[in-house]
């Protein structure tokens, strides 16, 4: 059904369980999610959004709030609630002259990469195009322009977001500079955000992105250089190392379907700088099994992991943010979490990780000044596993945990936006302690109620 008068003053589509699109609207990226709303609320205004949020209230159903779907615990879509879908809210309008980018809360990030490119302009968002600009944002958001010009929250001058009384409000560091402060990086605990004013920035728009492919057995060598690289490196260098299974067509027999060290570098910006970089990589590093050198427009760059993070697969994922990367670091991380004399595994069945270098822009924001609160991070460690069948759901996902406990002990945190299992432990790895309590006591401002509860979530601070 599609009943447009349901909702007192709602102007969008309601789609309820029996609508021909009714299973494509909640369809989520990570497939082990399969909820029912009762509604579905696809709103096409910040007042269909009130409009929604006052229902849901009214009606006792829980909310929950939908962009890009790329949420891996699902928690967009309540069982049984109301889901207020933004996709419908996709539009992105550049101002060259103000360098300025007003993006509704429903925007994907190959809109606002696309509408940007075309005046040469550029902001940091993250590296599959289909992702949502407003759940990235609001974890805070790094991308391979974030040691040029910080993380997309650190670009945002407004926030316009519809609270849970169904008020509009903007956040700036002049309005409600508070509630500005916890929507960077503090996720959608606050309220629904229907529009962001981003700073963009020149750029030629053209990338390098370079790979370089080690045996395991070469791969201490190799990380060691890669790492101490890191800390000398221009900001428009993005280092990262990745260690994943080759796949079985791959030009290099003695790898296919084996597990093989990636070292890389991304360079948004001039090319004769780029290449000069190169220089300085290739000849720091060992000798590879093969390399990769492309040069590409960014916004080509910004979807070559569209096809590895299609809707529809199973997944989960897990993360740490280490201050430093130490040799016995390296050394946890090559072991995969795989126990000392460990039969060797299916290497099609386990997990893939990696490190993403930090640094330049987003350190040059004081701890305090967001509620992103790990400005001092050196790498960024992420593992993730992607598969088909329901049956090897708990041999991937202990796989996946097994990794990440073999680098907790190096780790200071997690990015909020890749926690996979509910619950308070998690959430509280994200943030800091006086970073989460004067989260908890802006929640208590903002969402008393905690109707926004649906996120990693932060409970209000108590009377």
């Amino acid at each position: 059904m599609t009943n447009t008068t349901a909702i007192r003053g709602f102007e969008g589509e309601l789609v309820a369980p029996g609508h021909h699109a009714y299973d494509r609207h909640r369809e989520l990226w990570n497939a082990m999610v399969d909820r029912r709303p009762a509604l579905i609320a696809r709103c096409g205004s910040a007042a269909d959004v009130a409009a929604a949020i006052r229902h849901g209230r009214e009606a006792g159903l829980e909310i929950g709030v939908r962009c890009g779907g790329h949420g891996v615990l699902g928690l967009a879509v309540p069982e049984g609630g109301l889901m207020i879908d933004l996709s419908p809210m996709g539009a992105v309008r550049v101002d060259p002259g103000k360098r300025r980018a007003t993006v509704q809360g429903g925007a994907l990030l190959r809109s606002l990469d696309a509408a940007t490119d075309q005046h040469g302009l550029a902001t940091t968002a993250g590296n599959v195009s289909h992702t949502g600009v407003g759940g990235l944002t609001l974890g805070g958001g790094m991308g391979w322009l974030g040691r040029q010009f910080g993380l997309a929250c650190d670009n945002v001058e407004t926030y316009t977001l519809v609270t849970a009384d169904g008020e509009t409000v903007r956040a700036s560091a002049d309005e409600n500079p508070d509630l500005f402060w916890g929507l960077r990086g503090g996720g959608g605990n606050f309220g629904v955000v229907t529009e962001f004013d981003f700073r963009v920035h020149p750029t030629t728009g053209q990338a390098l992105n370079v790979e370089l492919v080690y045996d395991p057995a070469d791969a201490v060598p190799a990380m060691r250089a890669w790492r101490d690289l890191i800390r000398d490196s221009p900001r428009p260098a993005i280092l990262a190392a990745d260690l994943a299974t080759m796949p079985p067509t791959s030009s290099n027999e003695a790898l296919r379907g084996r597990p093989a060290l990636f070292v890389s570098f991304v360079w948004v910006g001039d090319m004769g700088e780029a290449r000069a970089y190169l220089d300085t990589f290739m000849r720091a590093l060992p000798t590879p099994a093969g390399a990769t050198v492309d040069e590409l427009r960014y916004v080509n760059l910004q979807q070559l992991g569209d096809e590895g993070h299609v809707h529809g697969k199973r997944r989960y994922s897990t993360g740490h943010y280490l201050p430093d990367l130490p040799d016995a670091a390296i050394d946890a991380f090559l072991s995969r979490g795989l126990p000392p004399g460990a039969a060797e595994p299916d290497w099609t069945r386990q997990p893939n990780a990696g490190f993403q270098s930090y640094g330049g822009a987003i350190a040059d924001v004081g701890i305090d000044e967001s509620a992103f609160s790990f400005r001092d991070t050196f790498v960024e460690w992420f593992a993730g596993s992607t598969w088909t069948d329901p049956g090897e759901d708990a041999e991937r996902m202990a796989a996946t945990r097994a990794w990440g406990r073999a680098l907790d002990e190096y780790a200071s945190g997690v990015y909020v936006n890749v926690i996979s299992d509910p619950g308070s432990e998690g959430v509280g790895r994200a943030y800091r302690t006086s970073t989460a309590a004067r989260l908890a006591a802006l929640k208590r401002t903002w969402d008393p109620d905690n109707v926004f509860h649906l996120n990693q979530n932060i409970r209000p601070a108590a009377e």
